[in-house]
């Protein structure tokens, strides 16, 4: 199963020949993109993988990654292809969920503070597993990237994936992390999310039930809540979200359901 699909809202894995640390001796390489720090993992031999995370808004072209390491800097060019995603239009019976008022503008723009702040954790630890396990058994119902528009207005496009299963199915952590937030939002509705490492961040919403709490370690397959129907939704559903280098990809990738 590859993870190498780099186009908007892709991931690009790039190989880093062996190299001394920041430190002098021999490490694991420090790599970013954009200013973000990048995941990085062993591949063959003395090699490391960077896996970096393309955002939906990257243009395609060339771009590079930046290596740091104690015989000084260095950089990787790749070329990020183009993709055309699908559109989507939903009808939403709460008004407010399309066009909320002042009120709930000012709740919507804190809580979006909180969860972009989320998204840019960065903590040292290995990610358990790469490729990702399904949160839930089911049907793939929206594909990430579609673009969207509710009650005949454009929205910003769909950035996680959905799994059309019913109310009250457990939700199961893809990898092991650490629970770094948990809410009742707005958009998102009852909502939790993971740190798997290195800046890998899955994060799960509509749930009717979250079942941990914020600096829960959860071992791979740990129930973390259950699907619901809170937020802005049409019906039940999971809404997973996965963040690499704070750029939101596409979830397919990780479970082997990519489709070009």
């Amino acid at each position: 199963m590859s993870l190498h699909h780099p186009v908007p809202g892709g991931i690009a894995v790039l190989k880093i020949d062996s190299i001394e640390s920041v430190s002098g001796s021999p490490g694991v390489p420090a790599a970013s993109f954009q200013g973000n720090p990048v995941l990085v993992i062993p591949g063959e031999g003395k090699q490391w993988l960077a896996i970096v995370g393309l955002a939906l808004t990257i243009v395609p072209g060339k771009h590079t990654i930046e290596i740091k390491s104690a015989k000084g800097n260095r950089s990787i060019e790749f070329d990020v292809k183009d993709k055309k995603y699908r559109e989507q239009r939903l009808t939403v019976k709460n008004s407010q969920h399309v066009n909320p008022n002042e009120e709930n503008l000012a709740r919507i723009k804190r809580e979006l503070i909180v969860q972009n702040e989320a998204y840019k954790t960065f903590t040292p630890n290995q990610p358990s597993n790469i490729l990702f396990d399904k949160p839930v058994n089911g049907p793939l119902s929206s594909p990430f990237g579609t673009k969207r528009f509710f009650n005949g207005e454009p929205r910003a496009p769909h950035s996680g994936l959905d799994f059309a299963v019913p109310t009250g199915t457990p939700v199961k952590a893809p990898a092991a992390g650490k629970v770094i937030l948990t809410g009742d939002y707005f958009f998102n509705g009852l909502t939790v999310f993971v740190d798997h490492g290195q800046g890998l961040i899955s994060m799960f919403c509509h749930l009717s039930e979250i079942d941990v709490a914020v600096g829960d370690q959860l071992r791979r397959g740990t129930v973390l809540g259950k699907v619901g129907a809170t937020g802005r939704v049409t019906g039940a559903h999971l809404h997973w979200n996965v963040s690499l280098n704070d750029a939101r990809i596409d979830p397919a990738i990780m479970i082997g359901q990519f489709k070009p």
